[in-house]
Order: C-alpha cells, then sequence, then structure tokens
C-alpha cells in the first residue's frame, strides 16, 4: 500500500460558550482547524486533523500546517502509511522541526492502518482499558465568581476533574482558586493551570496564599528553569506541560524531578506516533499523563480517545474532549462524552467518518 495523495481542508470551529481566554491575555473565538486526508493506491483513506490553539500559544498557527503539508506532501508519495516509524523519519528527514504539520499526516496514517488491519487505534496502541474513562473541563478565565459558577455547571453534567485557567494577576488568580475550590466536592480534582503566564515571585505568592487548598500546579512559568524553581518551593503536586516536547525534555524533567505528572499533546509531539513513544516512556518510568492536543473538532477527540483508552488507567491523570467545546462536526462516528467520561470507537481506524458537506473543498492538494 502507497500514499498516492494528500489533501488539507481548513474548517472554522466556533466555540459554544463565544470565546475561550487563558493567560496573558489571550484568547479565541474561533478556531481554525486544518484536517487533513492522506489517500492510499488501495482506496483507503484515512484522515487526522490538527488544530493550533492560536499563534500566540505555542510554536505552531494554523496556516503553517497547510503551508508545511504543501512543502512536505510531495516527499511522503509512494511511501507505505502502515509502516509508521519509516514514515515519521521520512518527515523529519524532508522537514526539520514543525511536528504540528506532521501531526495530522501521522494521525491519518493511524487511522490507514487501523482500518487496514480491521482493529481500532487503541488496540493498535497497545490495548484497551476500561469501558471508558474520565475527562477534565478546562474553565476559560474569567470573574472568579464566574469561573465557579462554570465549575458547578459542568461538575452536574458529570466531570470531576477541572483545569482551572489562571496565570493572571495574581490576586485575581488566589481569588480564582478559592471561589472554585469552595464550589468542590470529595473526589473532585482542581489544576490551577497557569499556561507558562506567571513570573516566579507572582506564581510563589500564589501557591503561597493557596497552600491549604488541595489542588495541582501546571505549568506556572515560561522557562522550565523557571518551573523547575517554583516545583522546588512547593508542596502541591506539579504538572509540565508547555516545556515537554520531546523526549530529552521528559527525561531532563525526570531526573530533576521537576514533575509529578506531564501534559502530553499530540500535535505539540508531532502525531501519534511519537506521543506514543512519549506515553509509553512515562508508564516505565511512573509518570502519571493528561492526554490530549492543543484543540480541534471531532477527528482529534478520536485520536485522544484512543490514545488515552489505550493507556493504563493508573497512569491516565486526564484527557479532554474539544469536540464537546466547539459548534460545528467534522465527522460521523465520533466519541462524545457521557457525564463527564468518554470512550474510543470499536470501529477500525480512528472510527470517524468526515462531513464532506462540512469539509468542503480541499485548499492543498498534493498529488
Amino acid at each position: 500500500m502507497k500514499i498516492q495523495a494528500i489533501r488539507a481542508y481548513q474548517v472554522n470551529l466556533p466555540l459554544h460558550e463565544g470565546s475561550y481566554h487563558w493567560s496573558g491575555g489571550k484568547s479565541v473565538n474561533v478556531f481554525d482547524s486544518t484536517v487533513v486526508a492522506v489517500e492510499t493506491d488501495a482506496g483507503i483513506i484515512g484522515y487526522g486533523e490538527a488544530c493550533p490553539l492560536g499563534p500566540a500559544y505555542l510554536p505552531a498557527y494554523a496556516n503553517g500546517v497547510r503551508t508545511g503539508i504543501r512543502e512536505l506532501g510531495r516527499a511522503l508519495l509512494g511511501e507505505s502509511p502502515l509502516e509508521l516509524e519509516k514514515l515519521n523519519r521520512r518527515m523529519d528527514a524532508a522537514l526539520k522541526g514543525h511536528p504540528y504539520v506532521k501531526s495530522g499526516i501521522d494521525m491519518a496514517c493511524w487511522d490507514i492502518l487501523g482500518q487496514a488491519t480491521g482493529q481500532p487505534v487503541c488496540v493498535l496502541l497497545g490495548g484497551r482499558y476500561g469501558e471508558d474513562f474520565p475527562l477534565y473541563r478546562a474553565i476559560s478565565q474569567e470573574r472568579p465568581t464566574a469561573m465557579a459558577e462554570r465549575v458547578a455547571g459542568y461538575r452536574a453534567e458529570g466531570y470531576r476533574r477541572f483545569q482551572l485557567k489562571v496565570g493572571g494577576d495574581p490576586d485575581t488568580d488566589i481569588e480564582r482558586i478559592r471561589a472554585v475550590a469552595a464550589r468542590l466536592e470529595p473526589g473532585d480534582r482542581l489544576v490551577a493551570d497557569a499556561n507558562t503566564g506567571w513570573r516566579m515571585h507572582d506564581a510563589l505568592r500564589v501557591i503561597r496564599a493557596v497552600q491549604d487548598v488541595d489542588l495541582y500546579i501546571e505549568q506556572p512559568c515560561a522557562s522550565y528553569e523557571e518551573c523547575l524553581a517554583v516545583r522546588q518551593k512547593t508542596s502541591h503536586p506539579f504538572i509540565l506541560d508547555e516545556v515537554i516536547d520531546s523526549v530529552e525534555m521528559l527525561l531532563r524533567a525526570r531526573a530533576d524531578r521537576a514533575m509529578d505528572a506531564a501534559n502530553l499533546k499530540i500535535s505539540k509531539l508531532g502525531g501519534l506516533t511519537r506521543t506514543r513513544q512519549v506515553r509509553d516512556l512515562c508508564v516505565s518510568l511512573g509518570i502519571a499523563m493528561t492526554l490530549e492536543d492543543s484543540w480541534g473538532g471531532d477527528i482529534v477527540t478520536a485520536a485522544i480517545s484512543h490514545l488515552a483508552h489505550s493507556t493504563p488507567p493508573e497512569f491516565r491523570f486526564s484527557a479532554t474532549d474539544f469536540n464537546s467545546y466547539v459548534t460545528v462536526s467534522l465527522a460521523h462516528g465520533a466519541p462524545r462524552r457521557s457525564q463527564g467520561r468518554l470512550a474510543a470507537s470499536t470501529v477500525p481506524g480512528l472510527g470517524i467518518a468526515p462531513r464532506l458537506e462540512v469539509l468542503g473543498q480541499p485548499v492543498v492538494v498534493v498529488e
């Protein structure tokens, strides 16, 4: 089986809540997502998706996905989509860096592998653990009372894990954490995620002010060194996210005891192949994980579900379902949350079929 064409589609994904806000005054109203179709000479087509969280979050932006596919795609024609490690090495040789460009292609090839072998992707990623798994809900940055109301509403929908977007004014962030914590019940988990937004002194001030609150601290500062310094001065469990972008960074953080859990984003690492590699290393090293992506719709959510469902439960800190945040459905068959939980499809591949009327005409064609 050989790749004979790659097509990319651009789709806007508006939000149910109208907008999404996080540290540093960053916000998004409509997400710009790229759906990737990899076509084979055997008639099997696989689909992937890549959706950066705007251009000011990670070193990634939506037009870059499509430009990168145009640049990279021709080097992949004639390659086997079933030999995933070999294909990733080919992508790395043809385009240095830019993992987010490769993510949708790699995801689509896992979809092809599943269809060709008659297996759901989660089985190919290591096996299916349990019937479903818990999700977290990200709480967009607002006034403290409004965020507390959001948490209460989502808790009524079955969520028990909440990722609170902080990283703003320290006094306000302290209020946010306390207001939300007051609405939680036994068994709930609260993460204060600064998304790199605090200076070291602000992070330390907030952490000291909420030292009596049961919560996790996630990526307080921009650099690894700053996060490590904060980690060494708090007893709160600690999660690293934005700086964990490779096996090398994971091993460094493990050696420095810089974290208790890691956030793995599929497109940040370059696709399911590379994320599985880091995931399996985390399992070997005893590191819990949040499994997700930077953003996306139905196809990204399907990929997350297979990755999470194939992760041993004791190492699965959390996962997310981005398709419940947006108003546009990209595909039939995508997993849907129920009582704050999600299950991967049992259909071969990712288990999705694209809504071609939503995708429209391709904006990139490589053949």
